[in-house]
């Protein structure tokens, strides 16, 4: 398995805030790795970053060996990377059909009907409700709807940003579920996650952020036995 994202040595700045202090990590084709931190820690900054929506002053962003530091979000997206980002972002007035749709907008129009059964296969709720007008959708069928946008574009690698939050437990665990069975299908994930008990328990590799720095890592086993990140993240 190569690695198909290469973070190096990014700095972010928001005005004169410097939010992301040189950080590096990388995703291997296939894994799921997660960013865990606590709120305000720059986790969404370094996705906004790598999906071209924010721009690094340093350093370099390599995606499947290109360089994409210096790229337009929506050549990122055709390149083959999703992003889907924290609180949703769907199109509230559209069906969820139209809003599954939206997302292929990168895909020959003829293999639309055979993407959407693979989402709605994904995601039966959504199947019951492609129909219905996203914005009357409840918060865990929008983030599902959010996820199966992005699926319609054919990534080679999915961002998810915060997928469970104001999430009620039970949907919490449907979503991580659906994260597992995609890893399982051979979607390559990085995980932007305040629920770090959840993320870790899917990853194969996790990177600790703290103030904008990566200050630990090691797989997802190691961290959620590891005594310093049970008290600081898992209530240990």
């Amino acid at each position: 398995m190569g690695t198909i994202l290469q973070v190096d040595n990014i700095n972010v700045y928001y005005g004169a805030i410097h939010a992301i202090h040189n950080v590096s990590f990388h995703v291997d084709e296939g894994e799921v790795v997660t960013l865990i931190g606590a709120n305000g820690a720059g986790k969404s900054t370094i996705l906004k970053t790598v999906s071209g929506l924010l721009r690094s002053k340093t350093g370099d962003i390599l995606f499947r060996e290109q360089s994409i530091a210096q790229t337009q979000p929506h050549k990122i997206v055709e390149a083959g990377l999703a992003h889907v980002p924290e609180g949703r972002r769907i199109f509230q007035q559209m069906t969820v059909e139209e809003n599954l749709e939206m997302g292929a907008y990168t895909q020959p129009a003829a293999g639309i009907p055979k993407d959407l059964e693979m989402v709605f296969e994904q995601f039966p709720r959504l199947k019951e409700r492609r129909r219905q007008v996203a914005g009357t959708l409840s918060g865990g069928e929008q983030q599902m709807l959010a996820m199966g946008r992005a699926l319609m574009s054919h990534p080679k690698l999915l961002l998810l940003d915060e997928p469970s939050m104001g999430l009620a437990p039970i949907l919490i665990e449907q979503i991580f579920e659906i994260i597992r069975s995609l890893h399982q299908a051979g979607t390559t994930i990085l995980l932007v996650e305040q629920n770090a008990q959840m993320a870790l328990s899917v990853a194969d590799r996790a990177y600790v952020l703290e103030t904008g720095e990566i200050t630990l890592s090691g797989t997802g086993e190691e961290l959620i036995h590891s005594d310093e990140i049970r008290k600081a993240y898992l209530g240990g």
